[in-house]
């Protein structure tokens, strides 16, 4: 998959720990269509039961469709004519049996492929969102959310639609078409071929309505999915729209997107309407050649009325399969466009995975090192150039330096958000690639400065990294973060329920209970991203305490604007521009009188 990606900035991307834009996204459209078909029917195979009883109870009733036109024929052959009363009541009646069971058993066939359909869906939709789970942020970073969405749901639902009435359809449509031509020949040679002539025709001008429709019908899918990003991006930042008055530009560019979405939505569903009009002009045509044909053979006493009936009646069998398979096309085409979409997703490699015989650990001591490490974004535009640092186990390291300048970054790399271009990052002296993934992270709380609260209760979210974790230990970690002090005066307390994203909290209360949720989780490697400049001083005062205690025996790595709160920290880095410019405690740096020493005058004008 091919991607043009905007320019990097040092912050990092928006799906890291926090600041960064959006990579601008050019997507390809995938052509595969065969090799889409394969994958969905590998998943539809996987219910081998229901497929096969499901295609038995369809060969059922499309022999028993072929047994109607039949029977319609002798009745007014054998019965209607002769004036045969009786007999013609007790051939109607067998013939609405038949008709009745056919119904039964196309309902059942129904039922049993509406279920192995859903099974199919689930099973895909997992596997799809197991898929989304081994991404790197990198991945994320470089596509809008709203698509994404799009795919686990538009895209899959048109799968399901596809499967649930497609697939029986086209089966019995198959069998249809080959019983009936034999029918029709066993009746009448001469009708079977003129019914045949208008096949030709008929399957040209499907083709060219698919040539045509087809893309408009990826373009369709692509833009349904810009739409959603559109949306969410706005909803999320609808704050932002009215603070700055841009309804009228939002409104706009929605408008924009909705008229290509309405364009490339008239064009398939034009392209792909005109297919029932002609099909049924084809269709009448060849009645109308059989009908006449039919009334010369009848004239020269070569058939009889009934024949002629039968054939009539399947002839609307021969064309009505045809027809459905055409009209199937629309559904098929949009489910195809889904499915290349999902699968893209699918076909994604993970860029961070676990080495073989990766190295299982339950405890760091906490010696970090990097060694001339250098990481950029983007290949060519290097964040971070020939870092070097060194944490002992139980230090304090404060990472300090203008917006943009890489802080972040490096703690983006500790955790293996992202992985580096060049150089080297151990823990306890093994490269942090030698570790499993689950295991390096467990082991490193991160509290950031834009958290993200889960929907649920309190007590749900603060033990997010430890489910097994009891009541009173989620309540001693929200009084060491001091947390529990406005969650003992919510009406439900523990179990007051926080909306997605925790947006019926305040800013600071939400960063309290990320606080919290990182103290129980009780990690070995402590970093703190601006974890308390939501908070009011003297808020932020008790929660320094309660860090002090988290930090305790724990290598912790603090990214700091305000240099006030960094000042005890066992080692100060400077970063300037992806480079470390000064380093060491916070008196040596201010009698360096260096970059470091205009940071801390600048904020306390000494």
């Amino acid at each position: 998959m091919s991607e043009t990606s905007g320019t990097r900035s040092a912050t990092p991307p928006r799906f890291g720990f926090r600041g960064g834009g959006r990579f601008g996204v050019q997507m390809e459209k995938p052509k595969d269509a065969r090799n889409t078909v394969k994958r969905i029917w590998k998943y539809l195979g996987r219910q081998s039961i229901g497929l096969i009883a499901a295609i038995v109870l369809v060969l059922l009733t499309s022999l028993l469709g072929l047994l109607g036109p039949y029977y319609i024929g002798v009745i007014i052959d054998k019965y209607i004519i002769p004036h045969d009363v009786n007999g013609s009541v007790r051939m109607i009646l067998f013939l609405a049996g038949i008709y009745l069971l056919t119904t039964a058993l196309t309902w059942l066939q129904t039922f049993i492929m509406i279920n192995i359909a859903q099974k199919t869906i689930n099973q895909l939709r997992y596997d799809l969102f197991v898929k989304l789970q081994t991404l790197s942020l990198r991945f994320f970073d470089s596509r809008p959310h709203g698509d994404l969405m799009s795919r686990v749901t538009n895209d899959i639902d048109n799968l399901n639609s596809a499967l649930s009435q497609s697939v029986t359809q086209v089966i019995s449509s198959i069998i249809s078409i080959v019983g009936v031509m034999i029918a029709m020949f066993s009746l009448n040679p001469i009708l079977a071929i003129i019914t045949l002539l208008i096949v030709p025709l008929m399957i040209l001008s499907t083709k060219k309505i698919y040539q045509y429709s087809s893309s408009s019908f990826i373009k369709r899918q692509r833009d349904i999915g810009e739409l959603n990003g559109f949306v969410e991006e706005k909803i999320q930042g609808a704050e932002v729209v009215t603070l700055y008055g841009k309804e009228a530009q939002t409104i706009e560019q929605f408008g924009e997107i909705n008229d290509r979405l309405r364009e490339s939505g008239r064009q398939a569903d034009t392209f792909s309407g005109f297919i029932n009009p002609i099909i049924n002009f084809i269709n009448n045509l060849g009645l109308g050649l059989v009908i006449g044909a039919g009334a010369l053979l009848v004239l020269h006493e070569s058939m009889t009325i009934g024949i002629i009936a039968s054939f009539v009646s399947y002839s609307r069998q021969f064309s009505r399969p045809i027809s459905q398979i055409a009209t199937l096309l629309n559904t098929i085409q949009s489910a195809i466009a889904g499915g290349e979409r999902v699968f893209e997703i699918m076909d994604e490699v993970p860029e961070i995975t676990d080495k073989e015989n990766a190295l299982v650990v339950e405890k760091f001591r906490g010696e970090v090192n990097f060694q001339h490490v250098s990481f950029g974004y983007q290949s060519d535009q290097l964040v971070l150039k020939d870092i070097n640092l060194e944490a002992n186990p139980g230090e304090m390291i404060a990472l300090v330096g203008p917006t943009g300048s890489g802080k972040t970054t490096i703690v983006n790399l500790l955790t293996r958000f992202y992985d580096i271009q060049t150089g080297h990052i151990s823990i306890d002296g093994n490269n942090i690639k030698d570790y499993r993934i689950d295991d390096l992270r467990k082991r490193i709380s991160i509290v950031l400065q834009d958290t993200y609260l889960f929907s649920g209760t309190i007590l749900e979210n603060i033990r997010y990294g430890r489910q097994d974790a009891t009541e009173e230990e989620v309540k001693t970690a929200a009084k060491m973060a001091w947390a529990h002090y406005f969650i003992k005066h919510l009406p439900k307390q523990y179990q007051s329920e926080i909306v997605s994203g925790g947006t019926n909290l305040s800013q600071g209360q939400r960063q309290l209970i990320a606080i919290a949720r990182a103290i129980l989780m009780n990690s070995d490697i402590l970093i703190l991203d601006e974890a308390t400049s939501n908070i009011d001083t003297r808020t932020e005062l008790h929660i320094q305490r309660g860090l002090k205690n988290l930090m305790a025996g724990r290598t912790s790595f603090v990214i700091a604007h305000r240099l006030k709160t960094i000042e005890n920290a066992d080692k100060i880095l400077v970063i300037h521009q992806g480079k470390i410019i000064e380093q060491g405690t916070h008196e040596e740096l201010l009698n360096k009188r260096g970059f470091y020493q205009e940071l801390y005058a600048a904020q306390f004008e000494i």
